[in-house]
């Protein structure tokens, strides 16, 4: 049987998506060991890191501890158990890739590039010399892997054409499908939930709201997280009674409270990363039985096909009609929360790894054939 290890300072509990793919590849027959030593530090606070050179130091300490427990426990494992078919790095593997292809010769070493760190800075205001520097960093950490990994078609196209790559879509948890099977109380309720950053289009949603709230149409609305662009939407929407924020919810108790909503948002805004993307909370969402609204992109029609409601991108007005659609027609929100679940059928974790699976045992069989 084909075995991976799964390696690094990944968090599964904060970013899901390594999770999938670790779930996925066992479901599809692979055996997934994990070395892994969690860096508790959010894809917000590595970015903000990146953005400001001074913070990397601290970073630095944090990352070394890890780094020699990491070392120490893959020379362990290795010794116990031969070589791996090939290794695994996680969402936001930057550096840990480079470790891995240092501890790994010659083993196959796939990288998960969810997020292009030069593109996320800029996207999150970065720009200059900052920027350049983050791109170099993506450079190196494709450069030193065997396959790299990403989530759409136009993430893939910002790869070299000589680079070995695959797109893997983000796909749900398996909690996620749970939470939808289990949910039988939704109202005609809305929920946004994310890290209010210009890639998201929070102040869209804040926008649209507000027009529907001059129609005199003011659904329960549930708005979850916070970030960049938080206070400015709390701004925007203080004279609206409807409309409630939440901080910070645990990610064990996140799938339940948005599959209690019949309605939920993805991501509205108009920057180049937000066009290139399909964010997880849209295929959580679906997962979770929701009815889900999100912008029109080419990915996004790409993927989710008939399973979401697309408006035009940055377009508050185009986000109000569709939101005003579900609202008055209970019959047009049934059918959109049953083709939302159809679609996320597609998205589970052993779905989304297949091709992964399949390239990992390629591998392996053509080494014991050599």
């Amino acid at each position: 049987m084909t075995r991976v290890l799964a390696f690094g300072t990944y968090n599964t509990r904060k970013h899901p998506r390594v999770g999938i793919l670790i779930d996925g590849l066992r479901s599809n027959g692979c055996t997934v060991d994990e070395i892994n030593a969690p860096l508790n530090l959010s894809t917000a606070g590595r970015v903000e890191i990146l953005k400001k050179p001074w913070k990397l130091f601290g970073f630095a300490r944090s990352l070394l501890t890890l780094w020699r427990q990491l070392a120490k426990d893959a020379k362990s494992w290795m010794r116990d158990n031969g070589r791996p078919d090939a290794v695994l790095v996680g969402y936001m593997g930057h550096f840990d890739v480079l470790l891995a292809h240092h501890i790994f010769q010659g083993i196959p070493i796939v990288l998960d590039h969810l997020i292009f760190a030069g593109d996320t800075a800029k996207d999150r205001g970065a720009q200059g010399m900052k920027v350049k520097l983050l791109n170099k960093l993506d450079r190196m950490a494709i450069d030193v892997a065997t396959l790299v990994l990403v989530d759409t078609h136009e993430h893939q196209q910002m790869l070299h054409s000589d680079d070995a790559s695959m797109v893997v879509p983000v796909g749900a948890p398996e909690d996620w499908f749970r939470a939808g099977r289990a949910s039988i109380d939704q109202t005609a309720d809305i929920v946004f939930y994310g890290l209010f950053t210009p890639l998201q289009g929070t102040v869209v949603i804040a926008d649209a709201l507000t027009l529907l709230a001059t129609e005199g149409i003011k659904p329960r609305t549930t708005m979850v997280g916070s970030g960049q662009d938080y206070q400015q939407v709390r701004s925007r929407l203080k004279a609206l009674p409807n409309v409630s924020f939440i901080e910070w919810v645990e990610p064990e108790e996140l799938p339940t409270l948005v599959a209690s909503h019949a309605i939920a948002l993805g991501i509205f805004s108009t920057t180049p990363k937000g066009l290139r993307v399909v964010p997880n909370k849209v295929y959580q969402s679906m997962a979770a039985g929701c009815a889900v609204i999100t912008s029109d992109t080419p990915p996004q029609r790409r993927m989710l096909q008939n399973g979401a409601l697309l408006t035009t991108p940055g377009d508050a007005r185009s986000l109000a009609e569709t939101i005003k659609s579900l609202l008055s027609d209970a019959d047009e929100l049934a059918a959109a929360k049953h083709a939302a679940a159809t679609v996320a059928d597609k998205f589970t974790a052993k779905r989304v790894s297949s091709p992964l699976a399949s390239w990992i045992n390629a591998r392996a069989t053509n080494c014991t054939e050599h």
